[in-house]
């Protein structure tokens, strides 16, 4: 009957639905952390914006060792009149020390243009040397332990281009607003006894379902949870008893914690 559950769980995998566990769960006190880019339009056909990587700091001094590279970063040259209108569109994530962070940093490159309207040729945005070294925001959020969050840039394109006097040059001076939200917390608990081992199902009103399993200890993690309101069903084998609890309540700032679950 183990073998069971276990295939079942697969195929739940096989669907789509995605699962995590205390065995596989990151480093103890870590979250995740996605960063988005969207823009308030602006009166020209392109403005694009060359962005090489993106950086975190956790020190309000912005002491340069202290810059950490987020690892999965999607560099290129992005038009930011695609990502107006609510659209946004995703440039780095990583896995966190969870903690306070003080500031993010965007480091162009040199291929920033411009398109005005009517025109067909691109005019070059011109980066003050000042910001060689990147652009460096505030930011003043802390990462709770297991949690999701969304750092998104909005990007004003319309302040973010000046026209050097009449000379048809412009200059790119970025001028972006950060929103950090949590935007997915999750469920942690223990069952008894851990010999139990249970398979463990998440559902939603719904009835969209994730899945995991219980530790050696008995201890299960599961994260990426939206808020709402879930019903958790354990599944295990005899002489233990399958249980279901429900309106367990998640938001998305924090990982909330069930009570010890007896499945005798």
């Amino acid at each position: 009957m183990k073998k069971s559950i276990v295939a079942a769980l697969f195929v739940f995998g096989a669907l789509g639905f995605s699962a995590c566990s205390d065995d596989d769960k990151e480093t103890t006190g870590t979250s995740r952390m996605e960063v988005r880019l969207t823009d308030a339009p602006g009166d020209y056909d392109e403005v694009n914006v060359d962005i090489r990587s993106v950086q975190i700091h956790r020190d309000a001094t912005g002491d340069e060792s202290g810059w950490i590279t987020l690892d999965n970063i999607k560099p290129g040259v992005y038009n930011l009149l695609d990502f107006a209108n609510g659209r946004d569109t995703l440039l780095a994530s990583a896995t966190l020390p969870a903690g306070a962070i003080t500031q993010i940093r965007l480091v162009l490159g040199n291929n920033n243009t411009l398109k005005l309207k009517g025109q067909n040729n691109l005019v070059p945005l011109t980066t003050p040397s000042g910001q060689t070294s990147g652009l460096k925001l505030q930011l003043n959020t802390t990462l709770e332990e297991d949690v999701t969050y969304v750092v998104l840039l909005d990007f004003d394109a319309a302040k973010s281009v000046v026209p050097r006097g009449n000379s048809g040059a412009y200059n790119l001076k970025p001028v972006i607003r950060t929103i950090t939200t949590a935007v997915a917390g999750g469920i942690r608990g223990t069952v008894t006894p851990a010999a139990a081992k249970p398979g463990i199902l998440v559902i939603s009103a719904a009835n969209d379902t994730v899945g995991g399993f219980a530790d050696d200890a008995g201890r299960f993690l599961i994260k990426g949870l939206r808020a709402g309101t879930y019903k958790v069903q354990f599944t295990t084998v005899e002489p233990y008893k399958n249980k279901e609890v429900t309106n367990v309540v998640v938001t998305n700032d924090q990982i909330t914690t069930m009570p010890t679950t007896d499945l005798n």
